[in-house]
């Protein structure tokens, strides 16, 4: 007898049957071989269906009380839809089992791949919720590539090591912004001349390459975005000035506003007129005649050191070669000063920005309580 294949199992019959009398399995497969045998012609015989692995292994399931036996007939097929349904309907015209009278009812045909494919349909859904890394389509691998590509041809140039672009030797014009993140966000949307200034002491790389090159400043949107961009045009001949939109930082703009804001860069001197920056600072310091100044001996440390006491707060105390004090002023305003009489600057803590006002009033020294890290300059430090 052929054996049907699991796989090629399409249907299964399933019928209820009730009986007056006792009897056993092998009874109930009696009838239905011999009852249906000649119904529906050779073709159709269930037996020969079975030989031929068309109908399956037929299970029977029953119960006898009260002198009454009831169960459950299962017959898998592998016929097609019509033909099963054929085979089920003959099983109705079965009336004995054995010697007492039955009735057989086909409770349903339930199509097997349908529940197989309920089944697959379940237990796709839990293995994708249990998925905890998802791939990325073509569209977004491309994209991450072409990220990582831009971003790691950022290299360090100069003695200070500041983030730049590729080659930006051989660029003609460059982009001057504030910090790496500006400089890794510019190389992500191809923009490659481009140079970071990296912290807030003016590095003199960017003053050499001002003198070769003609440079575009590229600020953030903010106020201290103005005040480095005063800062700078002190320090460094800038050409161009732009910045980020209000608020905004270049790091965090995509690439269609970067190319917008480059667009609209203006000359540094209109730049600094336009934010109320004293226009004068546009100038390079490289321009500015060199004041000589003299040497500071002991006895002026002392001196200093007496001062110390009339120190207030964060001002900066201006003085003479007299060592008298001619200007009390913030931090911030000493860009703006105009005091080529300036010889020593005091203060509680000389941090960057006190040093970059030394360095453009040409004092001879900053003496200082503290000093802010990192500090490198040629004008002189003195410690109270």
């Amino acid at each position: 007898m052929a054996k049907i294949s699991p796989t090629s199992i399409k249907y299964s019959i399933v019928a209820d049957f009730v009986a007056d009398g006792p009897f056993q399995k092998p009874d109930v497969i009696g009838a239905l071989f011999g009852q249906t045998e000649g119904l529906l012609g050779t073709d159709m015989e269930l037996r020969e269906l079975q030989k031929e692995g068309k109908i399956g292994r037929i299970e029977v399931d029953l119960v006898t009380e009260g002198g009454k036996t009831t169960g459950e007939i299962v017959i898998p097929s592998a016929l097609d839809k019509t033909e099963t349904t054929i085979i089920a309907a003959s099983l109705e015209t079965i009336d004995k089992i054995g010697p007492t009278d039955a009735k057989i009812t086909i409770k349903s045909i339930d199509d097997v791949r349908g529940s197989k494919r309920d089944y697959i349909l379940e237990r796709a859904k839990a293995l994708l919720a249990n998925i905890t890394n998802e791939g990325m389509d073509s569209t977004e691998i491309e994209n991450e590539l072409r990220e990582s590509v831009r971003t790691s041809k950022a290299v360090e140039y100069g003695p200070e090591g500041l983030a730049a672009g590729p080659n930006i030797d051989n660029d003609k014009e460059l982009i001057v912004v504030e910090g790496r993140a500006d400089v890794v966000n510019c190389l992500k949307y191809n923009i490659k001349n481009v140079i970071g200034m990296q912290g807030t002491r003016f590095p003199k790389t960017i003053a050499t390459l001002g003198e070769t090159k003609e440079l575009t400043l590229f600020v953030d949107g903010d106020r201290g975005g103005k005040l480095i961009a005063e800062n700078v045009c002190n320090n460094a001949k800038i050409v161009y000035i732009t910045s980020a939109p209000d608020g905004k930082e270049v790091e965090e703009l995509t690439g269609k506003e970067l190319m917008q804001c480059l667009r609209k860069k203006v000359l540094a001197s209109e730049y600094l007129k336009r934010v109320g920056m004293s226009s004068s600072a546009s100038v390079s310091r490289s321009n500015v005649e060199k004041i000589e100044r003299r040497s500071i001996n002991d006895s002026d440390i002392n001196t200093l050191r007496d001062l110390s006491g009339e120190l207030k707060g964060r001002n900066v105390l201006v003085l003479n070669e007299d060592l008298e004090v001619i200007y009390n002023v913030p931090a911030s305003r000493l860009e703006k000063l105009d005091a080529t009489d300036a010889f020593v600057l005091m203060t509680t803590n000389a941090a960057g920005a006190v040093v970059s006002g030394a360095e453009k009033l040409q004092v001879r020294a900053v003496a200082a309580k503290t000093f802010g890290k990192n500090i490198e300059s040629s004008v002189e430090l003195i410690s109270l």
